[in-house]
């Protein structure tokens, strides 16, 4: 019996920008796979190379940044040296992002029931009608009441959160095989957060969907993804089923970002910090990048570390990873 092919496979990507002040490595040598139906939580802090390893998978990536190695298997076609007209037919249609900021994604100048009629209408063809009453069912899908009003009203007239659920219809529009969705509900209350974390459950179980979520938010990926990538200074830094990395983290880093999250820490006990600030990709130090706010880190870590498999299925990018306590 022949194994599926994963909708998505990351494998050594790098993205540098070229700068006046020199290469950015923003991305070095990042690999993950998601299968059908299933979460991949890309976790870290500003800067870590997320955002750009999401643009990264669907080329949208400008000057002075170029992907200048590795690959992005969507089915097993590599989006990297794919021609810009076919990339544009799967953008939107098989394969969706939902960005951090709404506008990004919505017209200011154009209603919303337009904006949603015509990206319906350039990747199929159907009555205008149909287009339409398929834009209110989405709306209405990610908790947006009377949705047949909000489709005659512009961006500005709505709220910041109503316009996040606004793009985020529109990227499912489709019910494409494949989101990347880059902190999109960071915006948005706990309730309707949690009605559009368990719409993406949803379709990820139902319709077989993979969905990438990047998020600095760890509470989020908790209930959200099956497995995590962490990444720090544009490298993951741990990886592994979400229950796994969660309860008990290899890395020092992955414990820093778990102990600072208040649902951890008992009442009226500081919140544990990672020390320090994560250094510039223009000067990182020799090694391991985040050997200088490391506690556990001694002249050994002066070499580059390989992400390992320390555990079944965990793996970690570390010479000195906790191997026995939980987190």
């Amino acid at each position: 019996m022949s194994t599926p092919t994963p909708t998505l496979v990351v494998h050594h990507l790098h993205t540098h920008f070229f700068t006046k002040a020199g290469v950015v490595k923003a991305v070095d040598g990042v690999s993950f796979t998601v299968e059908a139906g299933k979460v991949l939580g890309l976790v870290g802090e500003s800067g870590s190379g997320k955002t750009v390893t999401g643009f990264s998978i669907l080329g949208l990536v400008d000057a002075p940044g170029k992907i200048v190695a590795g690959r992005v298997l969507f089915k097993g076609e590599n989006l990297v040296d794919m021609p810009e007209r076919r990339l544009r037919g799967l953008r939107g249609a098989r394969i969706a992002m939902i960005f951090q900021d709404p506008m990004m994604t919505l017209n200011p100048v154009l209603r919303i029931d337009t904006q949603m009629i015509e990206t319906v209408l350039a990747h199929r063809a159907m009555p205008r009608a149909e287009a339409r009453a398929r834009a209110r069912d989405t709306l209405g899908r990610v908790g947006i009441p009377s949705p047949e009003e909000r489709l005659s009203s512009y961006p500005h007239q709505l709220s910041g959160g109503m316009r996040q659920r606004v793009a985020i219809a529109i990227a499912l529009l489709h019910d494409p095989d494949l989101i990347i969705a880059d902190e999109p509900t960071t915006a948005l209350d706990v309730t309707i957060q949690g009605q559009i974390l368990f719409e993406m459950q949803k379709l990820t179980r139902d319709a077989g969907m993979a969905l990438v979520w990047i998020t600095h938010d760890l509470s989020v990926v908790a209930g959200l993804a099956d497995h995590i990538a962490v990444m720090y200074a544009g490298r993951i830094v741990e990886s592994g089923p979400v229950d796994a990395v969660l309860d008990r983290a290899l890395h020092p880093y992955t414990r820093g970002l778990i102990g600072s999250v208040p649902s951890r820490n008992r009442r009226g006990v500081p919140l544990q910090q990672i020390p320090g600030m994560t250094p510039s990709l223009l000067a990182l130090p020799e090694g391991c990048a985040f050997r200088t706010r490391c506690e556990r880190a001694d002249a050994a870590c002066g070499l580059p570390p390989d992400l390992i498999e320390r555990r079944a299925g965990q793996r970690a990018r570390c010479i000195h990873p906790y191997l026995d306590a939980p987190a």
